[in-house]
């Protein structure tokens, strides 16, 4: 009776801690939920959105050049002369002109032979620009999510090392002193493990000082501070070969396409500067209304060109090859300093890796000596300092390994931020993301009213910049 009892009642306790385990899993914070806090919260992404709207909003500035600009004006005022005051004197009568207006003027440029149409391929390509500048600040929003994450993993585990070590050389402390007690070992034997236990402490005091930083780090990154992480994922799919990731980054990465906007951006100021040389075709057309019933219209087509400006057009035009020169030159850097990273990226996951595979031989080697130095001490062919120094090999090779396993972690991101790769949308995190054309279609078009700025009320709105 009894066992039919406990049967079902041991099956329920089973079933409610696995109940219990499956709740705690799913509260702990994986990586990707890291990832996208991080994505959420980031004011510098924020900052960097401001910027490209306020760079898409130039482009509508160069298209309003397009268009004509109308103004109205009003004007009161009076006007004496030194003949109407003397004829005032004169015949006790006043002449003072008092004048009144109104008038409204409309001016447009007609033909500039290409300028502002230059200007506003221009702004275009600053735009682009400013895309893959945001795109670069989005990698590294998620690279230091990324390394703030596993720095919190191995401190933590570096905290519950030496916690550890700590209760261990405490333990050698104590049997120490009893065997000093008795006359086995001396005083020397005793204030060597009262060394060794001390400088775990100091260890272990370091070791969570180094914790509570990388939680300051991980609070800076990903907008909160940590509580339970889950274990860091599985490699992600990396490229089979150095040359392919080189070749991925030359193509991809966010640097590279931000510098060949750069450059298209100074090839056309070298034909807008060209352009400043040639004439501009205005036209303009007015109506004024005079106090009383007096009326007036007037129109008409101006042209204007700079013959001689002191040397400026000419100045402006070399400083303008110069800009674009140094576009691409900057351009083929960018290519070097990117394939020097993805080579330096792909080297390091080499290293690491080795570096845990010999980790692994230490610990295993390391935990055999340990284990038979503390025996042999206790049989008296070992000294205290030998114990000490066999524990302390084996509890710096498990360090080493967990600083190890971190560095590999944040290296295979680092080879993917390298290549250009490390986007929400690259590392499929599943959430809605910011669309940098979204405000751009909006304006791109230099809307003036409500009705046609519906579109860009519902992207503000989207955005959050709109209630």
């Amino acid at each position: 009776m009894t066992r039919k009892i406990l049967k079902p009642l041991l099956l329920a306790t089973v079933a409610g801690l696995g109940l219990m385990t499956s709740t705690l899993a799913v509260s702990a914070e994986t990586l990707a939920d890291a990832l996208v806090s991080a994505y959420r919260t980031s004011h510098l992404l924020e900052q960097n959105r401001a910027t490209l709207r306020a760079a898409d909003e130039d482009v509508a500035q160069a298209v309003s050049a397009l268009r004509p600009v109308l103004q109205w004006t009003a004007d009161y005022g009076y006007s004496a002369t030194d003949s109407t005051l003397a004829t005032y004197r004169a015949q006790h009568k006043t002449y003072d002109r008092l004048t009144a207006y109104t008038s409204l003027v409309a001016q447009m440029t007609l033909y500039d032979f290409g300028r502002t149409r230059l200007a506003i391929d221009m702004k275009k390509e600053a735009v682009l620009a400013t895309r893959e500048a945001l795109r670069s600040v989005e990698q590294n929003v998620l690279l230091n999510a990324i390394s703030a994450y596993t720095s919190v993993k191995s401190t933590a585990e570096q905290v519950s090392i030496n916690e550890n070590s700590v209760r261990v050389y405490g333990e050698d402390l104590k049997a120490a002193r009893d065997r000093f007690d008795v006359g086995e070992v001396t005083k020397t034997d005793v204030s060597q493990a009262e060394a060794a236990e001390a400088a775990a402490r100091a260890a272990l005091a370091a070791a969570r000082g180094n914790y509570q930083i990388a939680r300051e780090a991980y609070k800076a990154s990903i907008g909160h501070y940590p509580d339970k992480l889950s274990p860091l994922p599985k490699a992600p799919t990396l490229p089979k070969s150095l040359e392919t990731a080189r070749e991925t980054a030359l193509r991809n990465h966010p640097s590279i396409k931000q510098a060949q906007h750069s450059v298209s951006m100074a090839e056309l100021g070298v034909s807008a500067a060209a352009a400043e040389r040639l004439p501009t075709i205005d036209g303009s057309a007015g109506f004024t209304k005079y106090e009383g019933s007096n009326k007036g219209t007037s129109v008409g087509v101006g042209l204007t060109q700079t013959l001689y400006a002191g040397g400026k057009l000419s100045s402006v035009h070399r400083q303008a090859i110069a800009s674009r020169d140094q576009a691409k030159a900057a351009l083929s850097e960018a290519g070097v300093e990117i394939a020097d990273a993805v080579a330096q990226a792909w080297a390091q996951i080499d290293v690491y890796r080795a570096q845990i595979t010999a980790y692994d031989e230490q610990i295993s080697a390391a935990q055999i000596a340990y284990q038979g130095v503390k025996e042999e001490a206790t049989l008296g062919a070992r000294t205290t300092l030998d114990v000490l120094d066999a524990e302390q090999t084996l509890l710096d090779a498990r360090a080493s390994r967990i600083t190890a396993e971190a560095d590999l972690q944040v290296a295979y991101y680092q080879l993917l931020s390298a290549m250009g790769l490390l986007t929400v949308d690259d590392l499929k995190l599943g959430i809605p993301t910011y669309d940098p054309a979204g405000y751009y279609n909006a304006v791109e078009r230099a809307p003036v009213t409500s009705v046609q700025g519906k579109s860009l009320d519902r992207v503000l709105q989207a955005i959050g910049k709109k209630p």
